[in-house]
This record gives C-alpha cells, sequence and structure tokens, in this order.
C-alpha cells in the first residue's frame, strides 16, 4: 500500500476542493468536508459519501438542519493507487464527484461527464438517520 500521512492526504482533499471553480464553490450551503481513514466495515473500498440534502431537493421546509456531510476515504484510495500522482488525480476525481451529489448530479450524469467509475466506489445517502 502506498504510504500517506493523514495531513499530506487531508492536503490532497483540501486542493482538490481549491480546484472547484469559485462560481460553484459559492453556492454550497450547509456542507462540511471530512477525511476518514476507513469507510465502514461494511463497504471497505468505498472512496466517498455524501449524506443530506441536495441543493436541488431543498425547499422553504429547509432550516435549522445538520450540515450536508462529505466525507472522503483515506484507506481505500491509498490500497487502490499505484504512485502518489495517482492519489492526487483519484482524489480530486472523489471530491468532485461527492461535490456534484451536494449540486444534485446523479451518478448517471457524473459518469457521462468523466466523473463515473466502472463500479460503485462512491455512494449517497440522501436526508439523515
Amino acid at each position: 500500500m502506498l504510504e500517506m500521512t493523514r495531513e499530506e492526504f487531508e492536503e490532497l482533499v483540501s486542493e482538490a476542493l481549491d480546484r472547484i471553480p469559485p462560481e460553484l464553490t459559492r453556492l454550497m450551503d450547509n456542507v462540511a468536508v471530512f477525511v476518514e481513514d476507513e469507510p465502514p466495515a461494511d463497504d471497505p473500498e468505498l472512496l466517498g459519501l455524501y449524506e443530506g440534502t441536495p441543493l436541488t431537493d431543498r425547499g422553504e421546509w429547509y432550516a435549522g438542519v445538520l450540515p450536508d456531510r462529505i466525507t472522503i476515504y483515506r484507506g481505500p484510495t491509498l490500497r487502490m493507487c499505484e504512485s502518489r500522482e495517482d492519489v492526487v488525480a483519484e482524489t480530486e476525481i472523489t471530491v468532485v464527484h461527492e461535490v456534484a451529489h451536494h449540486f444534485g448530479i446523479d451518478d448517471d450524469r457524473l459518469h457521462a461527464l468523466g466523473y463515473g467509475r466502472p463500479r460503485p466506489v462512491v455512494r449517497v445517502r440522501y436526508g439523515y438517520g
């Protein structure tokens, strides 16, 4: 497995977020991004997870709720990549993929835009609970 400290990986996630165009990041609302070492045990290859209510599904009822949560998982990313450059690229794809879910873009559209994968390694949970 490729070695990279959690701090280095967090910096890659931060850099990937910084590469999202400002006109889009200004529209992000009530969302927090986290880095975790490992995904849930029932899905050990999961690279990222969006949990929350996409911007496109929010209405007048949307107030006083916990922030949406985007989690990027370090362990599976490092296990699937062969070089630091691979980690940089995969992290950027995963971050963009999860942010896109925040904007209400589904997996089919992401795949058409080049941010899909041959098998599911990211998951979406809408709502909480």
